[in-house]
């Protein structure tokens, strides 16, 4: 028996349990969520990128802090009261609202490989205090933007219906100082470096004939780093950690499709001296310095990694001599590269594996009686085991960690701070029932192994049930573990309520944004110290 498995936006679990929704690349198709501060903390499971929303959330602090033009035009006009809408006059003080709070709003577009997103957010400050978000209008359209690289003019149907959303939500006397930014990430970094340039192109002039604050520099790619720190500023708003100066912090461990992400504050000197090039970052924001310990590992997520263990060969770079794109710094850019005022980045184009000759990729990681096709970024490769000599998860463990030697930097200090776990790392726990499928849960590092054990374990006696699954499975433990962490070592896991497993990761390749709806210090996430999830069904079987 022959099987066509796929990779891709759908995620995780269409790759473990088959029979996924395919990537709709027809009309746009959309979905909208109102959250307001009387409500719990919503987890948006979209496409794109953990945390990214609070990209917007740091450059409007930027704008009021240190840009004084900036900061003068978003004053210069009449506050609002929260949920007072467009047409209507707020009844307080100029500059405040109702309750003496600063009432201030910002527009922040996603555009992800399978679907854009706009986030419209509204933030107050008390007096003296840090701003919180105390309300958002969440809006996503099918497909993404890279959908329309041959078809640009089509593209800017779907940006105008989310600006007509953000029209609708924040009060007209605030338009005008309302900044607008898009940030993109690997659907666009992933196509040629001109149609990509032209996509962008096509929003700015959009965004440009909207009545809100634009840029010119303000639409742009992210990079993995960009990805996870702002991650970190996401996960660390939302547990209050950034309110008390010198409190305790979380760390985001992020697991895409094609790279993962890991982050957080070392309290260790020896943690900043051991750091190898590249893994601090400064960021500066409300008046302090944090030196954050952020990496992101491109070719080392699920999907990449993967196909590394399938034995694929990855392509030569997708760009010639002057084709790269240059990513330009923006104020939005505080919580990326540009923060300390380093040159822009050149994003690298790198075109898809291939499997060599075009042979059969085989790996012991699957069933030694497994054959199927399974496609990965438009690329269909067929794939099967190979004869077993010893238990199938020794055999894959032995390849993982052949894939994973000496790419992963190990750091003794995560062992003591308390980490947060989002995107794939979701999916394959809450897929082995390793965790609440609508609530996420808490697990120990060795949950997965064990997960994997068992599932490694069935696949020898049902070979077409799940067969990625002992793969995935094996590889995010030995990952965890080559990033220093114990096996005893107790992770976060969330998920957003209201969604269901089967359409979770639909919206995106495999990341998750926090922020769709989140009130200052949310209980769901500032939670007390976790207890690994004891009931696992599948232990039974």
């Amino acid at each position: 028996m022959t099987l066509m498995l796929r990779s891709g936006p759908q995620g995780y679990g269409g790759d473990l349990f088959l029979g996924e929704r395919q990537p709709q690349h027809g009309p746009w198709q959309t979905r909208m969520r109102k959250i307001s501060n009387h409500g719990s903390l919503r987890v948006a499971k979209v496409a794109y990128p953990l945390g990214l929303c609070v990209g917007l959330f740091i450059y409007v602090a930027y704008i009021k802090w240190h840009r004084a033009t900036a900061t003068q035009a978003f004053f210069s006009i009449t506050r609002a009261a929260p949920g007072t809408r467009w047409g209507q006059q707020a009844h307080s003080p100029q500059g405040t609202a109702a309750d003496g709070h600063e009432v201030f709003y910002g527009i922040m577009f996603d555009a992800g490989s399978t679907g854009t997103r706009v986030h419209v957010f509204q933030f107050a400050r008390p007096p003296r205090e840090t701003p919180t978000l105390t309300h958002e209008t969440f809006k996503a359209l099918k497909p993404g933007l890279s959908a329309y690289a041959d078809d640009v003019e089509k593209s800017a149907q779907g940006i105008q219906e989310l600006l007509d959303v953000a029209k609708q939500d924040i009060p007209f006397d605030f338009w005008k100082a309302t900044p607008l930014v898009l940030k993109a990430t690997a659907g666009l970094r992933l196509l040629p470096g001109e149609k990509a340039q032209k996509l962008l192109q096509k929003v700015k002039e959009v965004f440009k004939a909207s009545p809100f604050l634009v840029g010119d520099d303000c639409v742009s790619i992210m990079n993995g780093t960009d990805e996870g720190v702002s991650a970190w500023i996401t996960v660390n708003f939302l547990t209050g950690s950034l309110k008390t100066p010198g409190g305790s912090s979380v760390g985001m461990l992020d697991l895409g499709g094609g790279s993962t992400q890991i982050a957080f504050l070392p309290r260790v000197e020896g943690t900043l001296q051991a750091s190898p090039p590249g893994y601090l970052t400064a960021l500066r924001m409300f008046n302090r310095t944090y030196k954050l310990y952020s990496y992101s590992y491109l070719g080392l997520g699920l999907m990449s990694a993967r196909l590394a263990i399938l034995g694929g060969v990855e392509g030569q770079p997708g760009t010639r001599p002057g084709q790269g794109m240059r990513v330009e710094g923006c104020a939005a850019d505080l919580v990326g590269g540009n923060l300390m005022g380093q040159e822009p980045r050149v994003v690298v184009y790198l075109s898809t594996f291939q499997a060599k000759d075009g042979k059969e990729l085989v790996s012991p990681c699957l069933s030694p009686s497994f054959k199927g096709e399974w496609e990965h970024a438009e690329v269909t490769y067929r794939v099967s085991g190979q004869k077993a000599v010893a238990s199938l998860h020794e055999l894959c463990a032995a390849r993982v960690s052949e894939v994973l030697r000496n790419r992963v930097h190990r750091t003794e200090e995560v062992k003591h701070v308390d980490f947060y776990a989002f995107s794939y790392y979701y999916d394959l726990a809450a897929g082995v029932g390793l965790i609440d499928a609508e609530k996420g849960g808490s697990l120990v590092v060795g949950d997965f192994e064990i997960a994997a054990k068992y599932v490694c374990r069935t696949l020898e006696t049902q070979p077409q049930s799940s067969p990625f699954a002992c793969m995935d499975l094996t590889y995010v433990s030995l990952l965890l573990q080559e990033f220093g962490f114990p096996r005893s070592k107790v992770l976060k896991v969330r998920v957003p309520s209201g969604h269901t497993p089967a359409p979770l990761w639909s919206e995106g390749p495999g990341t998750t944004s926090l922020v769709t709806g989140v009130v200052s210090p949310s209980p769901s996430l500032a939670s007390k110290e976790p207890q690994p999830l004891m009931h696992k069904p599948f232990l039974s079987a």
